[in-house]
């Protein structure tokens, strides 16, 4: 798997009056960005080439994964490699490109911006908004990147492959559910996809958790395809196309997951974060006991 397109067009409203003037994707996790940690999975799982579906005035994020000649010029000449190298590295992660999203019409409409690049190739999602700490913390595993987890299985299987993970049945009115039948602990064959259902109509409790391999093929449902729930282009609905047909696959995946999409997710995720900081983990721990 070569490419994986990261839908970053929202307007980030959860987070006003901040995302005023900066994009939500931008907002910080201790030392960089939520971004950041989604590219960082991405080339973790053996991905090189990095797809942004932007708005107007997300430019930042672009200019994040730029070299900046002038701020390195200046770390140089102050003597801080450390930083220096830092910096240089953000820019050798992966190729980065950018397309326009003129108007927001949903995730299956942002995903159909990326057809040009993606051709004909087999190709990853991932939202911004789902960050997953794949380390083990010594717990006698390996460290494992979501999207790395369910590329494996895409391997197998081929088709739609989409991370699972099972919430309260309250909430299944703001996630795509998945049903079907498991052949494994981790693993169910889906035959059927809803675009948050309520809880009542719902066929399961197990929502897709934003990491996503899927076949060009997907482009051809997503042109075609009439508006779903709340009038957008769904992604979900193309899905449960192939979910028809036998071939989507959900893996439960493993990891720790944060919804950084809203206030108290983001909080979250910085604690957890912080308090697992190579260098900063001591200082996060004396911040938080402040608080107990």
């Amino acid at each position: 798997m070569r490419t994986a397109v990261l839908p970053v067009a929202g307007w980030g409203t959860r987070f006003l009056p901040v995302t005023k003037a900066v994009p939500k994707e931008m907002l910080p996790i201790v030392d960089r960005p939520c971004l950041a940690y989604v590219v960082a999975e991405a080339v973790a799982s053996g991905v090189d080439q990095i797809v942004l579906v932007t708005a107007r005035g997300k430019t930042a994020m672009e200019d994040y994964f730029d070299r900046s000649p002038a701020l390195e010029q200046v770390l140089e000449a102050g003597g801080k490699r450390e930083l220096l190298a830092e910096v240089q590295a953000v820019a050798r992660h992966a190729t980065v490109i950018s397309v326009r999203q003129q108007e927001q019409r949903g995730l299956g409409h942002a995903v159909l911006m990326a057809a040009p690049v993606i051709g004909d190739n087999d190709f990853a999602v991932m939202l911004p908004d789902d960050i997953v700490d794949g380390r083990d913390f010594g717990q006698g595993g390996v460290d494992d990147p979501a999207l790395a987890q369910i590329l494996r299985v895409h391997a197998q299987t081929g088709g739609v492959v989409v991370t699972l993970k099972e919430v309260p049945r309250a909430d299944t009115r703001r996630y795509g559910i998945c049903a079907g039948s498991f052949v494994q602990p981790n693993r169910m064959n889906i035959d059927r996809m809803v675009e948050k259902p309520k809880p009542e109509e719902a066929p399961s409790n197990f929502s897709i958790v934003g990491r996503y391999v899927l076949p060009a093929s997907i482009f051809d449902l997503l042109r075609a395809q009439a508006p779903g729930a709340i009038g957008e282009i769904q992604l979900t609905d193309a899905l449960a196309v192939y979910a028809a047909r036998g071939q989507a696959t959900g893996v439960v995946f493993t990891g720790t997951h944060f919804d950084t999409g809203n206030p108290v997710g983001l909080l979250d995720a910085n604690l957890h974060f912080a308090l697992h900081h190579p260098t900063l983990g001591a200082a996060a721990q004396a911040v938080v006991a402040k608080y107990r």
